[in-house]
C-alpha cells in the first residue's frame, strides 16, 4: 500500500520528490523575464561547482575501485567505498547521444540548442549542452572539449564544443 500523495500512474511516483527538489528553484513562467532553474549547490557539490567558476571541471575519483563518478554522491556508484577525493580531468569527450531543441521552454532557455549525453574520456557520462553554429552539424561519436559559461548570478555551468582538431 502507497502513502498518502503516492500513485503508480504515470509520474505518480516522482510528483513529491519533484516537489521537494524544485522547490524554491522553479521559474516563474508567467514573469515578465523568466529565470533558469539553478542547480542545487550542496556540501557534497560543492568542490564541482567551485571547479566550474574557476574554469576546470573536477570530478569525485575514488581511490578504492579507481573511479572517477559524475554526479557527486557521498559514496562510490561502482564499489560503495567512502575514499573519494575531486581531480582535475581533461574535459575531452566523445557525443554518445544527443537533440536540438528547437522550441524552448521559456524565453530564459531561447531555442535552437542542443542537448548531449557526453561519454568524458575518464569513464563518466555526463548531459550537458554543445555550443554550435547553424553551420557545425553534431554527430554522435564527435569529439567535445568543455568550456564553461555563467548561469545566473552565481553559477557556471559546464558546456561543450565540438573540437575542431580531431574533426
Amino acid at each position: 500500500m502507497l502513502a498518502a500523495g503516492w500513485s503508480t500512474h504515470r509520474g505518480g511516483l516522482c510528483r513529491p520528490i519533484l516537489h521537494l527538489f524544485c522547490r524554491g528553484r522553479q521559474p516563474d513562467m508567467n514573469a515578465p523575464q523568466a529565470s533558469r532553474i539553478m542547480p542545487p549547490d550542496t556540501e557534497i557539490s560543492r568542490p564541482y561547482w567551485d571547479g566550474c567558476k574557476q574554469g576546470v571541471l573536477r570530478l569525485q575519483y575514488c581511490s578504492d575501485c579507481d573511479r572517477f563518478q559524475f554526479y557527486p554522491r557521498i559514496l562510490c556508484s561502482e564499489c560503495g567505498g567512502r575514499s573519494l577525493s575531486w581531480r582535475s580531468v581533461s574535459g575531452r569527450g566523445r557525443v554518445a547521444s544527443f537533440t536540438v531543441v528547437r522550441r524552448g521552454i521559456s524565453p530564459a532557455y531561447p531555442a535552437p540548442y542542443v542537448v548531449a549525453l557526453i561519454d568524458l574520456e575518464e569513464g563518466p557520462r555526463m548531459m550537458s549542452n554543445i555550443i554550435v553554429d547553424d553551420s557545425q552539424p553534431v554527430a554522435v561519436g564527435d569529439t567535445v572539449i568543455v568550456g564553461f559559461q555563467p548561469w545566473g548570478a552565481d553559477h557556471v555551468m559546464p558546456v561543450f564544443e565540438l573540437d575542431k582538431v580531431s574533426r
